[in-house]
């Protein structure tokens, strides 16, 4: 099925310097789960259509959690400085900066008090073992588990270590839902090809998936995707990202990846201000505003590390901006 994002531009392959295989999106034809509220306890039979299971509420503040590896201090620190001003965290997984296993994870999150979204990819598990994760995060009581393929290891990074991909991100998240966990998905508004973005995310919601996460985009290219998705058949409910920066590490770290948007001009209408750390938040409060202003957008994910200074310090900026969000939406109220 393909990656949310990795189409580069002129639909070349994010890791080979050849066409990207999957630039042509493709339908999803496995089973389609039916609407229900109560998870199965157990994997069902193979001839049982799965359920498609929502999350218990989608937070309308979804804050990406960014801390040290392997560090329960900082961990609780980071949560700490969140919990107030979210809904929920979202906890990323990455292919160079190994954590924590999923499950002891998100136990560490919910006894620190924040409600993890966690991101499983299928990068470095087999299903057998992605099946065993679920099943823990669901006796947890994750809320919801973010389904993505997952990003191709560089090549100077553990090149002894074999690269799974039994499933993509859709077949996964098709087997939350089979397991009862709700499926969060990735799609990417501004990776080739655009006019089939909301064709993508529809075959997500038809394998099971429950909510989307978009990656950071302009305000206008969400406009657009998320017309084209309700076009398309999307009623899933999603939620738009918000590029938060204060410095040039911040900055780049979010234009990293194919297909992610961010305006050259804004960075630098940021980072040219004398204090960039509050020119940084009142520009991502007010393009969070916009985007959920459009019409399908549930909720913000803000997004990436915040700043250079250490994730102890990017944690307030983002909680910063989160209070500031939310001090719009009572006014708007």
């Amino acid at each position: 099925m393909g990656p949310c994002g990795g189409v580069r531009v002129g639909g070349s392959c994010e890791v080979l310097p050849q066409p990207c295989v999957f630039a042509t999106p493709a339908e999803w034809t496995g089973p389609v789960p039916i609407p229900g509220t109560m998870p199965p306890r157990t994997v069902p039979p193979r001839t049982v259509p799965p359920r498609t299971v929502p999350p218990r509420t989608v937070p309308r503040i979804l804050t990406d959690f960014s801390s040290e590896p392997w560090s329960t201090a900082m961990l609780a620190s980071v949560a700490a400085a969140l919990a107030p001003s979210c809904d929920a965290v979202l906890v990323g997984e990455h292919q160079d900066r190994p954590d924590f296993p999923p499950t002891l994870q998100a136990s560490l999150l919910l006894a620190a008090g924040v409600r993890p979204w966690i991101t499983l990819t299928c990068r470095d598990r087999n299903r057998i073992v992605l099946e065993q994760e679920l099943t823990g995060l669901r006796e947890l009581g994750v809320d919801a588990v973010l389904c993505v393929t997952g990003d191709a290891r560089a090549y100077d990074v553990r090149p002894d270590v074999t690269q799974v991909f039994d499933l993509d991100g859709t077949r996964l998240a098709a087997l939350a839902a089979s397991v009862g966990v709700a499926a969060a998905v990735a799609e990417t508004p501004t990776a080739p090809p655009r006019q089939l973005r909301g064709f993508r995310l529809f075959q997500k919601q038809r394998a099971g998936a429950a909510v989307a996460v978009l990656n950071h985009a302009s305000v206008t290219s969400v406009a657009g995707f998320m017309a084209a998705a309700a076009q398309a058949g999307v009623t899933i409910p999603v939620i738009a990202a918000v590029a938060v920066f204060t410095d040039e590490l911040s900055a780049a770290v979010l234009s990293a990846l194919p297909g992610l948007e961010l305006d050259p001009a804004a960075v630098r209408a940021v980072l040219s201000r004398p204090d960039p750390v509050a020119a940084g938040i009142a520009a991502a409060a007010r393009e969070a505003r916009a985007l959920l202003a459009i019409p399908g957008v549930a909720g913000v994910n803000i997004s990436g590390l915040a700043s250079a200074r250490g994730y102890e310090y990017g944690a307030q900026v983002k909680a910063e901006l989160a209070q500031l969000i939310r001090a719009g939406d009572d006014h708007d109220h």
